[in-house]
């Protein structure tokens, strides 16, 4: 007999959380406001930036949702391969073809590709919603010797993520997953060390506008 285990239980909430959110999920995001897809583009040139994704061939997206964020990457001429652990995520995103994406259910933390198969690992809001550490190591295995990863992700020192962390009450108002973690930067570069991986840190500080900002 099968025992779920807790990360089987916290995969079947994500998949769970991902049919909720496949409907709207831009809507409920915020990124279908004007503030909200220009904030995406800046989010989406600070990746491209830092993965070096314009000298890239081929590149994996982790928790590509509904291939909003695709599309853009691809637009650097790229083949993306870009996986998501939600069914309904992916179907959405199928929507729209594009020759250069394919889109496919995939689990971060165990990746159905061989090593060094990638230029480039990237991802937006992806890695609170996983095992991070299992993640980064798959992201590390598949990734070619002095490719680049990079990835956007909440940080708890902006008020307003810190807000949703504690006060539950907010979660179903910006699309939270109650199940989800959030980290400080020492908590990414811990998790990176721990897993025996060489890092190479660039910080940067960009300005913001918030999705729901009227414009």
């Amino acid at each position: 007999m099968h025992i779920p285990s807790s990360a089987d239980s916290r995969k079947d909430h994500e998949r769970a959380h991902g049919k909720f959110l496949a409907p709207r999920a831009l809507e409920i995001w915020g990124w279908s406001t004007p503030a909200g897809k220009e904030r995406a583009r800046r989010r989406t040139e600070l990746i491209i930036e830092h993965a070096r994704i314009r000298h890239c061939k081929n590149v994996l997206e982790y928790g590509c949702g509904t291939g909003m964020f695709s599309r853009f990457f691809a637009e650097t001429g790229i083949t993306l391969t870009a996986i998501d652990i939600s069914p309904d995520l992916i179907n959405e995103a199928q929507k729209e073809l594009h020759a250069n994406i394919f889109f496919q259910v995939g689990d971060v933390e165990s990746l159905a590709f061989p090593d060094e198969s990638f230029d480039a690992v990237i991802g937006n809001s992806v890695l609170h919603h996983v095992n991070i550490e299992q993640a980064l190591v798959e992201a590390f295995r598949v990734l070619k010797p002095g490719r680049s990863i990079a990835f956007a992700e909440p940080n708890m020192m902006n008020p307003q993520i810190a807000l949703q962390k504690n006060i539950h009450l907010l979660n179903g108002r910006w699309g939270i997953h109650r199940m989800r973690q959030l980290f400080f930067r020492w908590q990414v570069v811990n998790f990176l060390q721990r897993s025996g991986l060489r890092i190479s840190w660039y910080s940067r500080l960009t300005s913001s506008i918030h999705p729901f900002l009227r414009r």
